[in-house]
């Protein structure tokens, strides 16, 4: 993949992400600010961006977007390495957990 195919995948990718996050904070505001952690004043922007506006903002060349889970404990549980499936649910209920509470501290 050369440089140029690199950006059009980060701008295609942030056009989806503002969308997406768009969406979600017009239907269901808390939820929106739990999924994406993000603040609600950053939710109220992207709430009111035009669609003109999207695409300005989506054509960086930079990821709007970032991972969440910070560290290898939360990559383990999400991943599963080594575990069965049966723990599965188990493991991704604990990662939610912990990441809800990184939001909680951030917020």
């Amino acid at each position: 993949m050369n440089a140029d195919q690199i950006l059009t995948e980060i701008r295609e990718a942030n056009l989806s992400y503002l969308m997406l996050a768009q969406s979600l904070i017009r239907t269901d505001r808390d939820q929106a600010l739990f999924r994406l952690g993000i603040s609600e004043e950053n939710a109220a922007l992207i709430a009111l961006l035009s669609p003109a506006q999207m695409m300005r903002v989506a054509s960086g060349n930079t990821l709007l977007c970032r991972f969440r889970m910070d560290d290898e404990l939360v990559w383990g549980l999400l991943t599963n390495h080594g575990k069965s499936a049966a723990n599965d649910t188990t493991n991704r209920l604990h990662a939610s957990i912990l990441m809800a509470g990184r939001h909680q501290e951030a917020a």
